[in-house]
């Protein structure tokens, strides 16, 4: 094996250009979906329900977390977890895989949680429409979370399909087998 590539969008993109585009993407998301949910539903909305609206918005996060770590479950011994704090208060859960992965299912662990929890909002925000704006917002926050795994999962989508993928302290190295095709793919 010999490494194609190692990426690391945080050093690439930078921090604050990050947080940035995460903003401006949510309330992207939020714009779009809510005045396409309120151009096809017209019943009022409600403001019931606020307290299991914050307890949802603050499981959103930790539920993300579980939703990457089950399709990558089987490596679970070379995982090593760890909780940081942002700015002192904000916890940030990582998850670092100690040993190389296949690129395919580490790409499936990148967006499945942006799959699968923008859905399950989605189909809130039609099944019941007095609370579009919460499963609106909840969406949007969500969307916001993903966006770094979105840029990882673009960049690993033009690696070659053979690729393994190894969590480094510079970031991810995208390993290929040595052989004659690898060789001509770097040149």
């Amino acid at each position: 094996m010999h490494c194609w590539k190692t990426l690391n969008v945080q050093k690439q993109y930078g921090h604050d250009r990050i947080f940035i585009f995460s903003i401006l993407f949510v309330f992207a998301v939020f714009s779009l979906v809510y005045i396409s949910l309120n151009a096809f539903r017209h019943e009022p909305i409600s403001d019931n329900l606020f307290s299991l609206f914050v307890l949802v918005l603050v499981l959103t996060y930790p539920i993300h977390k579980l939703i990457h770590f089950i399709p990558i479950a089987r490596y679970r011994k070379n995982i090593r977890f760890s909780v940081e704090r942002k700015a002192g208060i904000l916890p940030v859960l990582n998850m670092q895989i100690r040993e190389p992965i296949v690129k395919f299912r580490y790409m499936v662990s990148l967006v499945s949680p942006f799959i699968v929890i923008n859905s399950i909002f989605i189909i809130g925000a039609i099944s019941f429409p007095s609370f579009r704006h919460y499963f609106t917002f909840l969406l949007a926050y969500h969307s916001g979370l993903c966006l770094i795994d979105l840029l990882y999962a673009k960049h690993l989508f033009k690696t070659p399909k053979q690729a393994l993928i190894e969590e480094t302290e510079k970031g991810f190295q995208i390993l290929i087998p040595y052989t004659k095709a690898s060789t001509d793919l770097s040149a």
